[in-house]
């Protein structure tokens, strides 16, 4: 099968997702730019994504999609209580570009680069300032020791990366992410693709026609655009906040 070139048209949309390769799982389509018109189309479509240095852009959709429930995803009580002494502070949308940055440099298991190129880190961060993508921070004193970004369309936030500066900070980024969407109703982050990190961490498969049907539910609910105006709070709150 031919997979299918975009137009330069950063408005000229997707191939349907359910037409999607089964190998490699989920390659949709090939080319575009990351136009954030044309980000946002994708997300909102259940596509991201997802290329190497020196490759051409290549957008997924893969079958099934690894998702965190957020009514679910609670710190564990014994790194709940490893947070309990700690001077950590949590933040969202205080450093964003950071995040990312840590996110394109930390270690993966089984990688020797990052797929965080500088085009892509330029493109989150031109989403960040429209509004669209959002990051939770983990601070100790001023030093960032973990964090989250990703991008938020209506009520779903679709996750891109998460680091460790020290261990448990990714985690931390992730319940605090999590915590925060519970008590504004959002129920669903979407991981993109499994990995045995993942299903430690609770991590869920859900099958693309589902996910697609919970995406346009989403995505289409009213939600403010802009920076999230998130207080600080102490990570040892994990938790018991609601």
């Amino acid at each position: 099968m031919r997979l299918p070139i975009l137009p330069a048209d950063p408005e000229g949309g997707f191939p349907d997702p359910r037409h999607a390769l089964r190998e490699p799982d989920g390659l949709l389509a090939v080319g575009g730019d990351l136009h954030p018109g044309r980000l946002l189309d994708a997300y909102r479509h259940g596509i991201f994504p997802w290329y190497s240095p020196g490759e051409p852009i290549l957008w997924w959709s893969p079958d099934p999609r690894t998702v965190f429930r957020t009514n679910a995803l609670r710190p564990p009580s014994r790194f709940a209580r490893s947070l309990r002494g700690c001077d950590w502070e949590i933040r969202a949308d205080t450093a964003f570009d950071a995040v990312v940055v840590a996110c394109a440099q930390a270690p993966r298991a089984g990688q020797s680069g990052t797929w965080i190129t500088p085009e892509m880190a330029d493109a989150y961060g031109r989403l960040h300032r429209l509004g669209h993508a959002h990051s939770v921070e983990v601070f100790a004193a001023d030093r960032l020791v973990g964090g989250i970004y990703g991008v938020a369309i209506g009520r779903m936030f679709f996750g891109e990366s998460m680091f460790s500066g020290v261990s448990g900070g990714s985690k931390a980024a992730l319940y605090a992410l999590a915590q925060l969407m519970r008590g504004w109703g959002w129920p669903l982050i979407d991981a993109q693709v499994e990995n045995p990190h993942l299903r430690s961490l609770g991590a869920q498969s859900m099958a693309r026609p589902a996910f697609l049907a919970e995406v346009a539910r989403l995505v289409a609910l009213p939600a403010e655009a802009g920076a999230w105006r998130v207080a600080p709070f102490p990570a040892s709150a994990l938790g018991r906040r609601a």
